[in-house]
């Protein structure tokens, strides 16, 4: 594809402006079906049930209760990416955008419908910008996971498979020098008006993608801690959840361990590449095979990583869909 075909496709005044009204009818239609037909065909609620009946309910409803914080945090991260590149403040736009992409992303590998779905609501913002602005908004919790899952991962290979004291400590100093030189990046007041954005102004050919998203280089130090703060706290709450639900189904509390456990799935997601749809089974798999390594039964993990899909992504989908139809009946 040249590049006045990739400027073409990504401009306002062409066919995807034309049918705008047309293609948004089409995607709710597409969520709706997708995400109807991946709940009949993954979801067994008699297991479920089952699963329910021998479990501590009190810490279930615990961690359903910190769905409700879980997903506010979410909302308020993508409301501070929103005000900064959508430039967007209304509160009632942001939250729907955030559960029609819970909608849209719950049936795509890698849940990269999430990015389309949150687009449907900015009429006034590119396909494009909302992506890049979705892609902003993910990879402060990315960096979250990637260093605390990596402290953990060398504290797990240390203590589980005899890892030597100096490859241990050698793994530690390569990491906390690599993070230590990304968060210097990215508090610094030019990254985000950096060598990149200078060759897309001065390009031809690409000066077009930069009035893209020039809005990017308002990001700043500010905003950086914000986003690593909410972050924060949201992956906390995660974290918490899962804990709460592994007590629950294995009816023990050595929580800090599933702290660790909880550490380590997410991480192995991370890096394991999402092919499944709403990355059923690769979270599962981790979360049993990780929760064993701490004594723990494999239904415990298996069952804990379930409900942690079914109150914090599940759930979330259903109500964005119920919201899209509603649109459409409105």
């Amino acid at each position: 594809m040249s590049t006045k075909e990739i400027k073409n496709y990504f401009d306002q005044n062409t066919f995807i402006r034309n049918y705008k009204s047309t293609i948004l009818i089409f995607a709710k239609v597409f969520i709706a079906i997708g995400l109807l037909v991946y709940l009949i065909l993954s979801v067994n609620f008699d297991e479920i049930l089952t699963a329910i009946q021998n479990a501590n309910l009190y810490l279930i409803a615990a961690a359903l209760m910190l769905s409700v914080l879980n997903i506010y945090l979410q909302y308020y991260k993508w409301k501070i990416t929103a005000k900064v590149i959508l430039l967007e403040n209304h509160s009632s736009k942001i939250w729907l955008s955030l559960f029609y992409g819970f909608s849209a992303g719950i049936f795509t590998p890698a849940r990269i419908g999430e990015y389309f779905g949150r687009a449907i609501v900015f009429k006034n913002n590119s396909v494009l910008r909302v992506t890049l602005a979705t892609l902003v908004d993910k990879i402060f919790l990315l960096i979250i996971v990637a260093f605390l899952g990596s402290i953990s991962s060398i504290i797990f290979l240390h203590y589980y498979y005899h890892v030597t004291n100096y490859l241990t400590a050698g793994l530690f100093i390569i990491l906390f020098v690599a993070f230590y030189f990304l968060l210097l990046l990215m508090f610094n007041d030019k990254f985000w008006d950096n060598i990149l954005f200078t060759k897309l102004r001065n390009s031809i050919k690409l000066h077009w993608l930069f009035e893209k998203i020039k809005i990017f280089r308002k990001l700043d130090k500010k905003y950086a801690t914000k986003m690593f703060v909410v972050s924060g706290l949201f992956y906390f709450c995660f974290l918490l959840q899962y804990a709460l639900l592994v007590g629950a189904f294995s009816n023990h509390n050595q929580f800090l361990n599933y702290f660790w456990a909880g550490n380590l799935m997410m991480f192995a997601k991370t890096i394991i590449p999402p092919v499944s749809l709403g990355e059923l089974g690769i979270r599962e798999g981790a979360s049993v095979f990780f929760i064993t390594q701490f004594g723990e039964s494999a239904p415990a993990g298996f069952n804990s990583s379930i409900f942690l899909f079914l109150i914090n992504v599940l759930i979330p989908s259903l109500i964005g869909l119920a919201l899209l139809l509603k649109k459409n009946n409105d």
